[in-house]
């Protein structure tokens, strides 16, 4: 009997370098390697909710025959499809949810499309407290997590002034606007930053980050040099002294544990999944969003979360202060260097998904070790 594979079913419109991408890309990669064959299969429309042809089309792709695969799917996909998950489930065939972060909107058909999968694998424990209290102990049953792996890293060098890194790409949920205004408070101290990420996610809000940058006097100081791969990339991780994820809402940040690897500290906002990913190399700050948000106060973490709404004034603070006192600096380098350490390997996430879903690894002949990726597309303006 052949062993199991997996199909992963990823939204089509995401091309920007979402949380959620790089955890599916990680992931397969990953299960690969564990000799399990590996497929992502694209899922064409304009999800979360898709047009009824684009579920039309889903719906077929779940009840494509073929005994040996067992079928995860992206929630951008999922959650806003329950016929097509709950007329998979009738025919003998369910799929699992891998779930990034809830729908938001549109309860109801999350609510139904969870319910009809043969189970849900959350990346983050803040992502699953969100579902809980979202329906209610009895609304949704049999979560399960599997948290992000991070691949390992160089510690960066730092420059001199201290460079700040926002890598997220340029949307309202992210904040930038926030953190722009909060800088330019800060314009007495020596300091440079880039905030790395897409922006044609949202142009309209990319245009408007670049009017205020000019528009607060931070030309000079402030990049925003758009999404970065490879070597460009690498260079702003390099020179990085503090990283940046301020969301109004996350359910992890792989920026966060991304940043670690490299021992770079990072402020996060508190009451967000950030919190818990900043806490994922401290051994004495367990996984989940309420321990990390107690840890927070306890423990030496790489960084803090800082409490946020519409005032920029208590970022400016913490900013102001770990600019300008050295043992702080220091402080929170060393926290992020010994961090550096524990944090789990994409390998530990591979293995925690083949575990839920009831798949075993594999040995490792070349055969095993088989990877298939859909042909990229043309990018198309989304996000999760």
């Amino acid at each position: 009997m052949e062993p199991a594979a997996l199909r992963l079913v990823l939204p089509g419109n995401v091309r920007h370098n979402s949380g959620g991408n790089a955890y599916n890309s990680a992931l397969l990669r990953a299960v690969a390697a564990l000799g399990v064959a590996a497929e992502a299969c694209e899922a064409g429309g304009d999800w979360p909710l898709g047009s009824p042809a684009d579920r039309r089309r889903f719906g077929r792709l779940l009840t494509d025959a073929d005994g040996g695969r067992v079928t995860l799917v992206d929630g951008l996909v999922a959650c806003g499809a329950p016929d097509e998950l709950e007329a998979a489930a009738a025919a003998g065939m369910p799929a699992w949810i891998l779930l990034h972060m809830p729908l938001g909107t549109h309860r109801e058909l999350e609510r139904r499309a969870l319910q009809a999968a043969a189970g849900v694998i959350c990346t983050s424990g803040s992502a699953a407290a969100d579902l809980r209290r979202r329906h209610g102990r009895h609304g949704v049953g049999g979560l399960r997590v599997a948290l992000p792996g991070t691949a390992p890293a160089p510690p960066a060098a730092g420059s001199e002034p201290p460079h700040l890194l926002a890598v997220a790409a340029l949307l309202p949920n992210k904040d930038q606007l926030l953190l722009l205004h909060a800088l330019s408070g800060l314009t007495d101290l020596p300091w440079t930053a880039s905030f790395a990420g897409s922006d044609t996610a949202d142009p309209a809000y990319a245009a408007l980050l670049r009017r205020e940058t000019v528009a607060l006097g931070l030309a000079g100081r402030v990049r925003l040099p758009g999404e970065l791969r490879g070597a460009a990339l690498d260079a702003e991780w390099a020179a990085a002294n503090l990283s940046l994820l301020i969301s109004r809402a996350e359910t992890y940040g792989l920026v966060v544990t991304e940043s670690l690897a490299r021992g770079i500290p990072v402020i996060v906002r508190q009451g967000t999944g950030a919190v818990e990913a900043l806490a994922a190399g401290t051994p004495a700050a367990p996984a989940g969003s309420a321990v990390a948000e107690s840890a927070a106060g306890t423990t030496a973490l790489p960084g803090t979360a800082v409490a946020l709404a519409e005032d920029p004034a208590p970022l400016a603070a913490v900013l102001r202060r770990w600019l300008t006192e050295p043992a702080l600096r220091a402080q929170w380098r060393d926290a992020a260097l010994a961090a550096r350490e524990h944090l789990p390997g994409w390998d530990a996430t591979a293995r925690a998904v083949l575990a839920i879903l009831g798949i075993e690894p594999q040995p490792h002949p070349a055969g095993r070790q088989q990877l298939s990726m859909p042909r990229p597309k043309t990018a198309t303006p989304g996000g999760e």
